[in-house]
């Protein structure tokens, strides 16, 4: 009785596991899964070619699991012993070793690894490079992985006597056109990766590596690095806007442009409250608004904001340089030639900051300004960065002989307002 019991109850259970892996087809299929960084939710035709191996895949191996299932529960069934006297008794007739059953789960496996093979050779072929058909109209990004952030180059955008356009942490592209990203590398491995356009491709040491994507239509989206690269791989985020063809024409000439300067007038007075700052470590750094739209609030941040200071701001760019920022960072028309940092020089007009993980405004540009190493561990900012040899020091100085960091670079509440401003005002 014992064993009817539990053959009784296994067969409840298969019926559960069946129930729950069609419920989402019988739901609409994966539709309903449409977060930020959704596979599901796909916006170019190199994820959808990605998706439709994957829906692939689930409906092959979706079939064998009722095939599979159904044999079980049927056998389940039938040969389930009713009473104490069938408990028993002989077992029924083995087909183990029959050739013609053999072969044909055989060729049944072969047939299903056929399915799922065919579309994925032919995406692995489409998603490798540009369609040679499109090749001509691709644009072309070089994109570097660095710990923890992204620099975007712009190669064919030149820039008199300033190379060639370099924004940080947010890609602008245009839409609906095929865009070719270089990758690259400038420390570890990193990967990547923006769920909704495309998927991973590593960015490997002394490798060159590629990949393609196309946005159908305008908006924002979300990426991150999905390889292992450090303490704080998890927040190495970036954005991909597309914009349509005039609005990116637009936004590629005026990154070209120097940096914005607000000149103050002699009769101007700095007002800064005295204040101290204090953060929460892992505090939310979006807010609502940003989330509702995020898109809408991207445009928004491409014009100045509204009553700046221009004492205050002229303030926090002396500030940027006796800080010693400029060792770091670039802001063309401006102080600063260093490389090892992210392109500020229209960082006012970027949505995030701190590599995509916090909100652009300013009471979170005062949060990274104050303590980098509370929102992003170990990040360059705060411990430095090697060059050769050396270490060029960040907030922190490393004491060669014993180890132990010691403050290098200290600003008070008045400065991070002032440098806030400033960076605010870089649009």
């Amino acid at each position: 009785m014992s064993l009817f019991v539990f053959q009784r109850f296994s067969f409840r259970r298969l019926l559960a596991l069946l129930a729950i892996s069609i419920l989402p087809v019988v739901c609409g299929g994966w539709s309903w899964i449409d977060g930020r960084q959704s596979t599901f939710d796909t916006h170019g035709p190199v994820a959808k070619s990605q998706l439709q191996v994957f829906y692939t895949t689930v409906w092959v191996t979706g079939i064998i699991f009722v095939v599979v299932a159904g044999i079980l529960a049927y056998a389940t069934l039938k040969f389930r012993a009713r009473n104490a006297d069938e408990e028993h008794a002989q077992p029924p007739p083995q087909s183990h070793g029959n050739p013609l059953i053999e072969l044909s789960l055989i060729a049944a496996s072969v047939f299903a690894l056929v399915i799922i093979a065919v579309p994925t050779l032919r995406a692995i072929w489409y998603t490798y490079d540009v369609p040679e058909a499109e090749k001509a109209n691709a644009y072309e990004v070089n994109a570097t992985g660095l710990q923890w952030w992204f620099r975007f180059e712009y190669p064919n955008e030149a820039i008199d006597n300033a190379g060639h356009l370099i924004a940080a942490n947010e890609l602008v592209i245009p839409a609906g056109r095929p865009v070719r990203i270089n990758l690259r590398t400038a420390d570890v491995i990193h990967s990547f990766w923006v769920p909704k356009l495309a998927g991973k491709v590593d960015m490997i040491p002394n490798r060159g590596n590629h990949l393609w994507l196309q946005a159908d239509e305008p908006g924002y989206f979300w990426g991150q690095c999905a390889e292992f690269c450090g303490e704080d791989h998890a927040v190495m985020r970036f954005r991909v806007v597309a914009l349509e063809p005039k609005e990116f024409a637009d936004w590629i000439n005026q990154q070209k442009q120097p940096a914005r300067t607000i000149a103050p007038t002699t009769t101007e007075q700095i007002h800064i409250q005295p204040a101290s700052f204090e953060f929460r470590r892992n505090a939310p750094g979006w807010s609502e608004q940003f989330d509702a739209n995020p898109m809408e609030n991207w445009k928004q941040k491409q014009f100045p904001e509204k009553n700046e200071d221009p004492a205050l701001i002229a303030s926090g760019r002396k500030l940027f340089q006796e800080k010693t920022c400029v060792s770091c960072h670039t802001v063309r028309g401006h102080e600063g030639v260093g490389t090892t940092a992210p392109d500020l020089t229209h960082v006012g007009a970027r949505t995030t900051i701190a590599g995509g993980l916090l909100e652009n405004n300013e009471t979170n540009l005062r949060r990274w300004i104050t303590d980098p190493n509370n929102v992003k561990p170990g990040n360059k900012m705060y411990v430095g960065v090697p060059m050769g040899g050396s270490v060029m020091p960040g907030y922190m100085l490393r004491d060669a002989q014993t180890g132990h960091l010691s403050p290098n670079i200290k600003v008070n509440a008045s400065e991070v307002t002032a440098l806030a401003a400033y960076l605010q005002s870089l649009k």
